[in-house]
């Protein structure tokens, strides 16, 4: 079929895929988009963004800005949780066109009567648009162009700033073109900026020997909330599977008294909606929520979709899983590691849609008991299309609840999680340990179409992952690493106390904790304190203050001039916090190095002098030159400069 269009649009940004997924901002935030608009011919093109949130019937209009080369720009804010549609639409603005053509003709020295003529029509339209105190002067210049009398004067009006806004304020938008309608999902703040601590609850307790409970949690909290943290995560606390229970160590043969793996969730004590007995009821587990909100935490759970071979699920739901053929159910394997006490449900099972269901109602379970955050268990392992109908499905009536998917995987595959709709997810940084790596992979983060979508949650350990720089590492790398974190990731956590205690002991040739936590209770010194553990509360307590450390994507790397040394500048978009964060990545010498502001970025010119404020120690420097001496001793290994312009 044929289409009367003049108009081009294309190139759009940003959108992910021709608007096959959304792309994410927070609260507050701003959409800036540029698209290539063009139409043959010289004649004048207008462009404006239209969007709305999903709950408003009306579209709101921005124009946009030409920014030469056919490219155009607008931005537009959101101020509500949510989706939001945004088109970009283009036309021949003949109206515009035609006093561009008198303008230019008159510069000519040409006499334009019949021109006045022609512009008639586009007044009539402006009598029907415009507001009543305009209406008059519409009128007026409807008889003055007809006026011969009167040329000179029509003439002035019609090339008048004042027409001319009329024309911009009330287009015709002839023979309009627009793009394809695109979505932009809007979460709360969280989703930029958290900060998260994880522990194992049945190692809360001080007692030698004693199952940690809530209430030992609770006992904890004013420590967690003292270092900085904000989000308190606990692997699952439901009742740990029996049959096939591992020992520690990840021993095949549990022997008596092994507690299992938390992650093998059910037994004949209950499955996915229960908890584990001796952590507490579910009482005391609304009471710990409840508490540390009350302290400005909130309690992240781990929603792990699998089971141990004795889930009531199991007995009740054989058609979830699936059976080899000598009628065993098959238990979880990644070659060459085996699960022997966990099996996975069979989303391929004809019975999905009632699975499907039940996973949403377990969700729904525990958001009913205060929970707002879910750190997602090996969400890769599950189909895509699963995670997005979830997750969905929740944030219909529940638009506050964040997903952090915890997938170490292939890039193309822990992307496709993030563009499905999980709110954060895990990254590489764990093992880019490299000035060069770390620069590469920060690039990749927030110089890219990862930008738009992919919230990256920065961890220097977890329980599954004792990094081999970490493992028998000093104070000074502990610190670097939780720096790094810390500055180039809105969002970031740890695995404690481990992680603050620099414990380290890791399995011969792997990444793997020795006598870890995963398969034992630890007791642990919850009062002791050390360097570690008070930087952290003073680095995150600087993070609280600073916006330009609760983000990530407005990065920009400095010069300086040694290899063991990074430099980085970061700010908030509205450019009133800036930090500039230097780190020596060696933790056994001190190094030297001369680092380049960035004065463009900064805004100052060369000449002009600052001030930067080392947020830790207090000092305050005064920097006259572009480029500044900087010495870094692995006893504190960063500077966090807060920067104060002239």
């Amino acid at each position: 079929m044929l289409k009367q269009q003049r108009v081009v649009i294309e190139n759009v940004s940003p959108q992910l895929h021709g608007g096959a997924f959304f792309i994410k901002r927070v609260v507050g935030e701003q959409v800036q988009l540029f698209a290539d608009v063009l139409g043959d011919g010289h004649d004048v093109i207008q462009a404006e963004v239209r969007f709305k949130h999903e709950n408003s019937k009306n579209w709101k209009e921005v124009r946009m800005q030409h920014l030469g080369q056919d490219v155009y720009t607008a931005s537009f804010a959101v101020d509500k949780q949510g989706f939001y549609e945004y088109v970009i639409q283009g036309w021949v603005d003949h109206a515009l066109n035609w006093q561009h053509g008198i303008e230019a003709k008159l510069k000519d020295g040409q006499h334009v009567k019949s021109e006045l003529l022609d512009g008639v029509q586009y007044l009539r339209f402006l009598a029907k648009k415009v507001p009543q105190k305009s209406a008059a002067y519409v009128k007026k210049l409807l008889l003055l162009f007809k006026d011969d009398g009167k040329y000179e004067t029509a003439v002035k009006e019609a090339v008048s700033e004042q027409l001319h806004k009329l024309f911009l304020d009330h287009p015709q938008r002839s023979l309009a073109n627009k793009s394809p309608i695109f979505q932009a999902y809007v979460d709360r703040q969280k989703a930029n900026f958290s900060t998260w601590y994880e522990f194992f609850p049945r190692s809360s307790s001080a007692t030698v020997g004693e199952h940690g409970t809530f209430k030992d949690c609770e006992g904890l909290l004013p420590r967690i909330a003292e270092m900085g943290f904000d989000v308190l995560y606990f692997p699952p606390i439901h009742p740990i599977g029996e049959v096939n229970r591992k020992g520690k160590n990840n021993t095949v043969d549990a022997q008596p008294g092994d507690s299992g793996v938390p992650w093998a969730i059910g037994s004949k004590k209950g499955g996915h909606k229960s908890i584990h007995p001796e952590l507490g009821s579910e009482k005391e587990f609304k009471a710990l929520v409840k508490k540390a909100k009350t302290m400005g935490i909130e309690v992240a759970m781990d929603l792990a979709f699998q089971a141990a071979p004795d889930h009531p699920y199991i007995g009740e739901h054989p058609e979830w899983f699936r059976k080899r053929p000598d009628g065993t159910i098959q238990y979880a394997e990644n070659p060459p590691k085996k699960y022997q006490d966990i099996v996975n449900f069979n989303y391929d099972a004809k019975a999905y849609k009632e699975l499907w269901a039940e996973l949403l109602s377990v969700t729904l379970h525990w958001v009913a008991c205060g929970v707002e955050i879910f750190r997602v268990d090996n969400p890769h392992t599950k189909p895509y299309y699963f995670w997005n109908w979830l997750m969905m499905e929740v944030k219909k009536k529940h638009p506050d609840v964040l997903f952090l998917a915890e997938a170490f995987s292939r890039p193309k595959v822990m992307q496709q999680l993030a563009k499905q709709g999980f709110s954060q997810s895990y990254t590489y940084f764990t093992w880019r340990v490299s000035k060069q790596e770390l620069t590469e992979y920060m690039v990749e983060l927030t110089r890219t179409e990862m930008k738009e979508y992919y919230r990256p949650n920065f961890w220097p350990n977890t329980p599954d992952i004792n990094p081999y720089h970490l493992q028998g590492a000093n104070e000074a790398m502990h610190l670097i690493r939780y720096v790094l974190a810390a500055t180039l990731s809105g969002n970031l956590g740890i695995y404690g106390p481990v992680f603050e205690y620099m414990v380290s002991d890791a399995m011969p040739g792997k990444e793997e904790y020795l006598n870890s936590e995963k398969y034992e209770i630890r007791q642990w010194d919850w009062t002791h304190q050390n360097k570690l553990t008070y930087l952290i509360g003073q680095i995150n307590a600087y993070r609280k203050q600073h916006a330009s450390l609760q983000q990530t994507n407005n990065l920009q790397f400095c010069e300086i001039s040694n290899e063991n040394m990074i430099a980085y500048f970061k700010w908030n978009d509205a450019r009133t916090d800036q930090i500039l964060t230097i780190i020596n990545l060696d933790s056994m010498h001190t190094q030297i190095g001369h680092v380049q502001l960035p004065m463009e970025s900064i805004g100052i010119q060369h000449g002009q002098s600052i001030q930067v404020l080392d947020v830790i120690s207090g000092n305050a420097y005064t920097w006259h030159d572009e480029w500044n001496y900087i010495e870094l001793s692995p006893n504190l290994p960063f500077h966090i400069f807060h920067i104060r312009k002239p």
